[in-house]
């Protein structure tokens, strides 16, 4: 493809290019939302970022971006939740862009304008110039046509405003790299944290435990107290951190499947379908007409279709035909039009012909048959390549390199693996006119050309129209306080999903719950959401039940989720006092067992680093307390995950000296410095105020 063409069609994508730039930079996990704050913000702002205001009209521009990026990498269709990540992965960038830029300009970070030159058209380019005018096979820019593009931007308005984004972009991601390795050169490891970190996962300890599991007292004979409740919540508090609001929606589904008649109908109609298939004259036309999934009519190669298909219909010889099969969820009917054996991949050069500069497709059809004379006649494709392609490959002799079937445009592909390797053939895309050199096939296995038609299992109206009005008449019907006592009169099962944030695009047992999670936030606690929603598999009637604000969350926000940990705290009691009992006296870990009813288990070569006891459980308190006891010493009873225990340190192995401190420090500076990135971003998150309104507007 031309250089001018391609960068008219591919620039829009400079600006997502840059998202995804700061994404892998800063090794950002998908990042918690901070809280909506959604009431009393101006109804054109989508939120604000340490005091600057995010205005709609343009978000929406990259968001529009980021979902056509996502389009492009998932074939012209994505889903809610692919939709939502789109929508996080503009809205992250745009909380990059502003507090990074913020700390570019207190740092005094800058790209002058030589190292500007030297990425655009100098010796170490940018990736982004690489991407759009680099020879993916050798690596290499064409210069001349960076230098020939930016030349023409006084011409061509349109070009100058895309270079303008690409120049933008560049300089972004080269300050980018700069801060960066701002941060890398700030981590430090010392010689000390080097030797621990050495013995952590080398040092030996053997040890015996004795344990009383909490589940030797039965929940039914604890009774937990306020205080109890209170004591654990006062211990625990910094996990009780809530970086976002979420909301808990209950839910009843009134479900769209298929009914018994539904599927009767279908089968009937696909029997009918296929006996019209078996006589159709036009297979292909046929098909595409009847199949609610388009299989394009090429040779396709294993591994292309269903796997139940999959497995048996290469082994069809040409005019055989299958089904009507059920599988999943759908009818499958397949006429094998032919069958051939064909290469797995094909290596291939070419000479690419735009004809729109030098006069349109007769003489570029023209000049395709005289290249195509002269390599019949021995001339050399490097040299015709130089001299006639207009894509990058012709600063690599034509070569386009190796590739297997789906990677070229479908007239390029059938081209190179219809014929044999040292053909020459004339081939038109929609890129231009190609003389194309097929230079090697490599492999050989069945191919198969298919008219294929797939009819689904879906429900009749009749069906949809009996669900949507059950849903309409228990939302009629329901009030905030008897949501779950009328669905169980009638028999409906209550979902719930539980800690939905704002933004997200999915949500348990709900696969299109957008505008049922704005309503959510749009509610208050208790409220029943003022419509029916329509879902991919039923129709929805929901309630909002809880509300966890951002911040600090109170005891009566996280009562009933950590009652199983305050129920094993109060058991704790009562079997430490057991273990205390027991230690009175004892002499050693046998004795305390005996005491208690159990035995003594030992333990082999426990590391400091990897705390988990074989055959229980990972228990950090009852390791760490082994790697600080004396050897011999009698532990007090420790409060561990599963249980209760008492530990007695037998021996430790002392791994030998740590010989190469330099390598030591090498290894945890790498994972240091990956973490340290994340961190560094994460931290000025934090420390900058950041309000959410996107719920509002997607």
């Amino acid at each position: 493809m031309g250089v001018m063409t391609f960068m008219r069609t591919k620039m829009g994508y400079f600006l997502v290019g840059g998202i995804a730039v700061v994404l892998a930079l800063f090794v950002l996990e998908p990042l918690l939302q901070q809280g909506p704050a959604i009431f009393g913000s101006s109804r054109n702002t989508v939120g604000s970022i340490d005091g600057e205001e995010v205005k709609y009209e343009e978000f929406n521009q990259k968001v529009e971006q980021s979902v056509a990026q996502f389009k492009q990498q998932y074939g012209g269709e994505i889903n809610d939740q692919m939709k939502a990540m789109a929508i996080d992965q503009a809205w992250q960038a745009e909380v990059a862009g502003v507090l990074l830029n913020k700390e570019y300009e207190r740092l005094g970070l800058i790209v002058s304008g030589d190292e500007l030159f030297d990425l655009l058209q100098g010796k170490n380019p940018s990736p982004l110039i690489m991407q759009y005018f680099g020879n993916q096979q050798t690596g290499q820019i064409d210069r001349a046509a960076v230098i020939n593009s930016l030349k023409q931007q006084s011409k061509n308005p349109d070009l100058k405003k895309q270079w303008d984004m690409l120049q933008a972009e560049v300089e972004k991601q080269a300050l980018q790299q700069k801060y960066a390795s701002l941060i890398r050169n700030s981590i430090y490891v010392t010689s000390l944290e080097a030797n621990d970190e050495y013995s952590n996962r080398n040092k030996l300890a053997n040890f015996k435990y004795v344990n009383l599991d909490y589940s030797s007292i039965l929940d039914k004979d604890v009774k937990i107290t306020d205080g109890d409740y209170q004591a654990y919540y006062d211990a625990n508090k910094k996990r009780f951190d809530n970086p976002t609001e979420t909301r808990t929606i209950e839910y009843v589904n009134f479900s769209i499947k298929p009914t018994a008649a539904d599927s009767a109908a279908i089968k009937a109609q696909v029997d009918k379908l296929a006996a019209d298939f078996r006589t159709t004259p036009n297979d292909s036309l046929f098909a595409a007409t009847n199949s609610d999934v388009k299989v394009p009519f090429v040779y396709l190669s294993k591994g292309k279709l269903d796997p139940a298909v999959d497995s048996v219909i290469f082994n069809y010889p040409a005019g055989s035909f299958y089904g009507p099969a059920l599988s999943g969820n759908s009818y499958k009917l397949i006429k094998v039009v032919a069958s051939r054996f064909s290469p797995d991949s094909v290596k291939a050069s070419h000479v690419l012909i735009d004809p729109s500069k030098i006069g349109g497709d007769v003489a570029a059809n023209k000049l395709a048959d005289s290249l195509k004379t002269l390599l019949q006649g021995g001339a050399s494709m490097a040299e015709l390549a130089a001299k006639y392609s207009v894509d990058g490959s012709k600063d690599s002799g034509g070569d386009v390199g190796t590739f297997a079937r789906g990677a070229m445009v479908p007239e390029f592909e059938n081209a190179a693996f219809d014929g044999k390797t040292g053909d020459i053939k004339v081939v038109k895309s929609q890129f231009g006119i190609h003389v194309l050199k097929i230079e090697k096939q490599v492999g050989n296995a069945k191919v198969a050309k298919l008219a294929y038609i797939e009819k689904s299992l879906a429900p009749s109206s009749k069906t949809r129209d009996v669900a949507y009005k059950k849903a309409s008449a228990f939302l009629n019907e329901v009030k905030g306080d008897n949501f779950n006592s009328l669905a169980q009169k009638n028999g409906y099962t209550v979902g719930v999903a539980d800690r939905v944030v704002a933004t997200q695009g999915y949500a348990a047992g709900l696969d299109n719950p957008r505008e049922l999670i704005k309503e959510a936030y749009a509610a208050d606690k208790g409220e029943v959401l003022p419509q029916v929603y329509t879902m991919d598999n039923g129709f929805v009637v929901a309630r909002l039940t809880d509300v966890k604000p951002k911040g600090q969350l109170s005891l009566e926000d996280v009562k009933k989720q950590i009652q199983p940990m305050v129920m094993n705290a109060v058991k704790a009691k009562t079997l430490t006092e057991k273990f205390n009992k027991a230690l009175a006296g004892s002499a050693n870990i046998e004795a305390v067992a005996q005491k208690v009813g159990k035995a003594a288990a030992p333990v082999q070569n426990m590391v400091f680093a990897n705390p988990i006891i074989p055959g229980l459980a990972q228990e950090n308190k009852v390791v760490g307390t082994v790697f600080g006891s004396a050897v011999g010493k009698l532990s007090k009873p420790i409060e561990g995950d599963k249980g209760v225990y008492v530990v007695v340190a037998e021996g430790f192995t002392n791994p030998a000296p740590l010989g190469n401190t330099f390598k030591q420090k090498e290894t945890m500076m790498l994972g240091i410095t990956q973490r340290s990135l994340g961190a560094a971003f994460q931290a000025l998150q934090d420390k900058s105020e950041i309000k959410d309104n996107r719920v509002k507007f997607y």
